[in-house]
């Protein structure tokens, strides 16, 4: 068990420390600095996201001993209420939007259980998309539900926020090297499933760097059909260390599945 796990599972031995020396004590110092760790979790498209995306962000979480949880936005697909072209023999959207509340609930509860900061949530594209409609419909935003009511979730949704001078945001109207080399301060966007990387921007008086998370989306679902002639989605996280560290995890490629016998 490591140390992390083992300080959350036993938190009655939180004055013990291990008895570490040279790199292995300033690995140790730096895990447990008083900082805010961040915990940038990537596009879901609820109810099309993976199964395994879930276990990888927990371990993530206790991994780098973050502190708090913020989602880049696009939590639910609302597919069949698309501006594009949707599947005709998709879930309906009584149906999906069921299943995407059900499988957001997973995140939810298990965020809840190892952050005690509220949910930081950006609005993205495919989120408001009921809320264009009805827009477009010249409907008044007072019969409009909130995201919570209609989720379940109790998270603070928001266009976009800064903590330690780090802008984050979904990511519409471009990536986040744009964003940090137009605003001159560091960004972290998701939206484009097929990026993942960090880029610092090195001037005389400043430096700051953009951040495109990976995500969490299942490109086999009908939902992403659009994108089967893309690059193949990055599915992964973000963790943010003090507004100075930018890191891009990765889930771990998954082993290929052997093929089947053809009998004859």
């Amino acid at each position: 068990m490591s140390w992390v796990l083992f300080h959350y599972a036993y938190p009655f031995l939180k004055d013990v420390r291990p008895r570490l020396k040279g790199n292995k004590l300033k690995a140790f110092q730096h895990l447990t600095k008083k900082e805010r760790r961040i915990l940038v979790v990537g596009d879901l498209h609820c109810p099309f996201d993976l199964d395994s995306y879930l276990p990888f962000l927990l371990e993530t979480y206790a991994k780098w001993n973050c502190n708090q949880i913020l989602m880049i936005g696009d939590a639910v697909d609302n597919h069949y209420s698309s501006f594009h072209q949707t599947d005709a023999d998709g879930y309906g959207g009584g149906e999906e939007l069921d299943r995407a509340i059900k499988r957001l609930s997973k995140y939810r509860d298990a965020f809840a259980k190892i952050c005690d900061k509220k949910i930081e949530i950006c609005i993205g594209n495919h989120d408001r998309i009921i809320m264009r409609r009805a827009f477009d419909s010249d409907i008044p935003a007072r019969w409009i539900k909130s995201y919570n009511e209609v989720l379940g979730t109790d998270w603070n949704w928001v266009e976009s926020i800064v903590y330690d001078d780090v802008l984050y945001e979904h990511g519409e109207g471009g990536q986040a090297k744009t964003k940090a080399k137009n605003n001159m301060m560091s960004s972290v966007c998701g939206h484009t499933h097929t990026q993942a990387y960090v880029e610092w921007l090195v001037g005389k008086k400043y430096r700051v760097f953009g951040m495109q998370v990976g995500c969490g989306v299942d490109a086999s679902t009908y939902a992403a059909a659009y994108a089967k002639n893309f690059k193949k989605q990055a599915i992964g996280c973000g963790v943010i260390l003090g507004g100075h560290t930018a890191i891009n995890i990765l889930m771990p490629l998954g082993k290929p599945k052997p093929k089947p016998t053809t009998v004859l």
